[in-house]
């Protein structure tokens, strides 16, 4: 197949895909957790968290990898939607529309006229595009990432609660460790964005709590 019409390039998920995965399980399984009554709880209560926190976790993991997959098939469907109007196009003007419209904008408004028309000759020669997309190898393992990372989000926290029996303990231990995740996600992203690292860690810590705040007051 084209590599035109290939979704993700080698890597299985982008690390704001990662990224964002973690903190949506982290982020439902600390509205769990923080939602136990520690002074009331009880053996049986902590276990009907637990039970919960990986329940929630395992079926949005679920949720979430089908809309991955999904948003694969969308993508491979406009590009070969792109790929056909380039070459249904009757004036070189027109395709070049087209391959302008599947582009960013920064690479567009860089692209000369004889660029956009080098590109359409190389892409008149790929091979004919298939009828509809596909779901490819590595959309499936995409799809399998994107479930095991909101699963194991949930791993980290609810530990402490398994092995430590005095329950308060285990909510700091369990809050801390959310802490540090949570700091760590934000010095990745900073990294990767181009932003102060331990700045946007720090930050992200805040908006993590203020994530699970709204989800509590609001019934989540």
């Amino acid at each position: 197949m084209p590599e035109l019409l290939t979704v993700r390039d080698k890597r299985i998920l982008d690390p704001i895909d990662r990224l964002s995965e973690v903190l949506f399980g982290l982020i439902m399984v600390l509205t769990i957790t923080c939602s136990l009554s520690i002074a009331e709880a009880g053996r049986s209560e902590v276990r009907s968290m637990l039970i919960g926190a990986l329940g929630c976790n395992i079926a949005w993991g679920i949720v979430d990898a089908v809309m991955y997959l999904l948003a694969c098939l969308s993508e491979q469907g406009r590009n070969i939607i792109a790929l056909r109007a380039m070459r249904t196009a009757g004036e070189p003007a027109a395709a070049h529309r087209a391959m302008s419209d599947a582009v960013p904008p920064l690479i567009a408004g860089v692209v000369r006229p004889a660029e956009w028309e080098e590109l359409r000759c190389r892409l008149k020669e790929l091979p004919e595009p298939p009828d509809r997309p596909r779901l490819k190898r590595d959309d499936w393992l995409g799809a399998i990432a994107v479930f095991l990372l909101v699963f194991f989000a949930t791993l980290p926290v609810v530990v402490p609660f398994l092995f430590v029996s005095d329950h308060r303990v285990a909510l700091r231990i369990s809050n801390a460790i959310a802490v540090v995740m949570l700091f760590v996600m934000g010095y990745r992203f900073g990294a990767y964005a181009g932003y102060p690292s331990l700045r946007m860690g720090f930050w992200m810590v805040l908006l993590g709590a203020a994530l699970v705040g709204i989800t509590m007051a609001l019934g989540g």
